[in-house]
Order: C-alpha cells, then structure tokens, then sequence
C-alpha cells in the first residue's frame, strides 16, 4: 500500500466518497450512532486537508483510486486529558489516530495506517465506538491495549486505546 497527504482536490470525489461508503457499512453492521451519515462532515474534512494531517491509502500506485483515508494528528487530543475506568499507559508524547476509513474494496486499510503512523511515531493513541466491534478487533489486533473510556466533544463515550514502542 502507498500512502500520501490528501490534497482539497481529493476532497469531494475521493475522499467524501469514502467516508460515504464507510458510514453506509457502519450503519448496515449495526453501528449507526457513531457517524450516521453526519459525521466527518466536509468542513471537519477541509479543516484536516488544511492542516496538513489528512492521508490517503492507495493499494499499489497513488495513479490507483485511493481505498483509505485517516487522520493522524501530533500534539494533545483534548477529548483524552479525562479518561475513566482505567488509564493511558503513559504521560508521553503521542500521536493520535482518528477517522480511519475504507471503501470496502481492499484488504490492508487499516495496518496500512497503522504501520505509517508506527513507523513515525512509538506512541499513539486512538478510540471507537463501543458498537464499532470491527475496529475494536483491528485496534487490538494491531498490538493496541485498552486502556479506558474518554469521552468526545458532544458527551458520548469511546473505548480508549493505546500503542507504544517497546523500549
């Protein structure tokens, strides 16, 4: 897999499109509260492609159509300063991984992300839905630990996870 910045070229076609079709399979398996049809919205999507922190994944060449996109985010996540029934496995600098999404037509989207964002970063951070059960299982998968429940901007809660770099 092949993985560059998004660009706001890619926005509508590529990478809207993507989210569209991820937030249909989210609905038809049973995890309609996470991101419905509302969320990433396009303005959250624009602000990512302007910061510089919005990725595509292509399956062999970036002339493919890509089939991922993710957001990886350097610095503090705000919804993770509180987490409850457990703790992060750390107080280090961390990298944070949000808004992963496939088109459903490759395998790899998600190591993909994961492997781009471990070979930047040993230590990241991410969180899911408790229905999101596929993330949940690809997270821990990849060698993340649960570590707790934090809670996002609109109140709802996310299973917290953590990975880090054996020292």
């Amino acid at each position: 897999m092949q993985i560059r910045k998004a660009t706001i070229e890619d926005l509508e076609l590529l990478i809207m499109g993507i989210y569209r079709k991820a937030q249909d399979f989210m609905i038809k398996s049973g995890n309609s509260n996470q991101w419905g049809h509302f969320y990433p919205s396009e303005d959250l999507v624009i602000d990512d492609i302007s910061k510089g922190i919005s990725y595509l994944i292509f399956e062999d060449t970036f002339d493919d159509c890509p089939h991922g996109v993710f957001v990886l985010i350097d610095g503090l996540e705000p919804t993770y300063k509180y987490i409850e029934d457990g703790n992060w496995l750390n107080d280090e600098p961390y990298m944070t991984l949000h808004r992963i999404a496939s088109d459903g037509k490759v395998h790899g989207v998600f190591k993909s992300a994961i492997d781009h964002s471990k070979s930047i970063c040993n230590n990241i951070k991410i969180d899911t839905h408790n229905n999101n059960q596929i993330m949940q299982k690809q997270i821990e998968r990849n060698g993340f630990k649960r570590c707790g429940t934090i809670y996002v901007k609109e109140g709802s809660p996310r299973i917290a996870y953590q990975w880090m770099k054996e020292k």
